[in-house]
């Protein structure tokens, strides 16, 4: 399909899930803007490559997702604004009693409240455009839940519900709102962290991967960032119109269990 004449804002995307999904976007033809918080002369030149490789336009633009205001002037200085992937996200690991209420109160902006604000930001652009396509990127997380990970949970728990309240308020409108429900996916983060838990747990690389960090993922495989981009791609087209207010899991069977 060809997605060529939109343009896609991409929360989070100067690297991992968001760079993917942004590579597979313009891909497709469209244009494309980057985000994350820094504002380094690599994060512009990610969109000039971007721009070169697949012909499109691209720009980056820095915006503190833990920030109402900068997420919808992210929006604002975007210009248009027909596909919006929310996927900018942090995580931190604790028991609730002893969770900081710091790194609660930034979970709960950067993995949710941000949605929001560039939800209703890029809506009356969409509108306007006669044509949107939301895509919130949530986590098997926001399905089911871990221990220790109270404010990610909530957080993508939210995301969901979110995304089904604005499917109902657009769905007279030919635009839709859906979430992408990742398990593990191999990006540059998790690849960085296999060799210490090889060390930790004395294991091969194989080991580690399907029996510690794969242990809940029955497929015993990541999904690639590729994939997610992909399955992006696929909610923008024409096939996924009818496709709104609901998860798609891309989690090799986590929620099936």
């Amino acid at each position: 399909m060809s997605l060529k004449g939109k343009t896609a804002v991409i929360t989070g995307s100067n690297s991992g899930i968001g760079l993917g999904i942004a590579r597979e976007l313009a891909r497709a033809g469209a244009d494309v803007v980057l985000n994350s918080f820094t504002d380094r002369a690599e994060d512009h030149e990610l969109a000039s490559q971007l721009a070169a490789e697949f012909g499109v336009g691209a720009r980056y633009i820095q915006a503190d997702m833990s920030k109402g205001s900068e997420c919808r002037a992210l929006i604002e200085q975007a210009g248009a604004c027909d596909i919006l992937v929310n996927n900018a996200g942090i995580q931190h690991v604790a028991p609730i009693e002893s969770f900081p209420e710091e790194k609660w109160d930034a979970i709960i902006a950067i993995n949710m409240s941000s949605a929001y604000h560039t939800m209703a930001a890029a809506l009356p652009k969409m509108r306007a455009a006669g044509w949107g396509r939301i895509v919130n990127i949530a986590s098997a997380h926001g399905l089911t839940a871990s221990r220790y990970k109270s404010a990610y949970v909530a957080a993508k728990h939210g995301v969901v519900g979110m995304t089904k309240t604005v499917a109902l308020e657009t769905a007279e409108e030919p635009i839709t709102c859906n979430a992408i429900c990742p398990g593990y996916v191999l990006t540059p983060l998790v690849e960085a962290q296999i060799p210490d838990t090889m060390e930790k747990y004395n294991m091969s690389r194989e080991d580690v991967v399907k029996k510690v960090m794969l242990e809940r993922q029955p497929s015993r495989e990541f999904a690639t960032v590729e994939q997610m981009g992909g399955t992006t791609v696929f909610l923008c087209s024409d096939a996924a119109a009818q496709i709104t207010g609901t998860t798609i899991s891309v989690d090799g069977g986590w929620t099936a269990l």
